[in-house]
């Protein structure tokens, strides 16, 4: 059996790039979101190591809490339907959420959890993704936090997967093909 690190052909972002980065939307979010009742709305499993560093960043008083969500399946690509598999633990009405994501690709989870908070009486929903894989896209979606513009591969670590492997990685890089294919 190969190492993780041996599965990676590139290292796309060292720890200490990411730790910048998230220091610098840290700093963003708490100015826009002084004296804002601030949710952060993790989405499980692959925002966990981003949520932690950038929540240790935000400087003003905020809650936070999970949603679980699928698309993927085990497969390395969307199946375009989407299905909720925790949904949140606070009321959502009329505070200021965040919805914190380890990568924007196809869009479709992202519009959909969108959609469905909006109807739940939210004062406004934005995004922080940490990645955005453009050429991915299905849907149109924006989001108002972005760490980096990544290309159109496979990527792994922190936080993202390949079936539930390479989460771990305390960078971010691109998995060999060999690996998924």
């Amino acid at each position: 059996m190969s190492s993780m690190r041996e599965d990676v052909k590139e290292v796309l972002f060292s720890e200490d790039q990411l730790r910048e980065k998230i220091r610098e939307i840290g700093e963003q979010i708490s100015r826009d979101y002084k004296d804002k009742d601030l949710l952060l709305v993790g989405i499980l499993k692959g925002s966990v190591p981003f949520m932690a560093d950038l929540l240790k960043e935000i400087t003003i008083p905020c809650i936070m809490d999970f949603m679980a969500v699928s698309s993927y399946g085990n497969s390395s690509k969307t199946s375009g339907v989407v299905r909720i598999l925790k949904d949140l633990d606070f009321e959502i009405e009329n505070k200021h959420v965040l919805i914190v994501e380890d990568i924007i690709d196809s869009g479709i989870t992202l519009s959909y959890l969108t959609d469905y908070l909006r109807g739940r009486g939210a004062e406004s929903i934005e995004i922080a993704a940490l990645l955005n894989k453009p050429e991915g896209r299905k849907v149109e979606i924006s989001a108002k936090y972005i760490g980096f513009g990544v290309p159109d591969e496979f990527l792994v670590g922190y936080g993202l997967d390949y079936a539930e492997k390479y989460r771990n990685l305390p960078y971010i890089g691109i998995l060999k093909e060999e690996v998924y294919k």
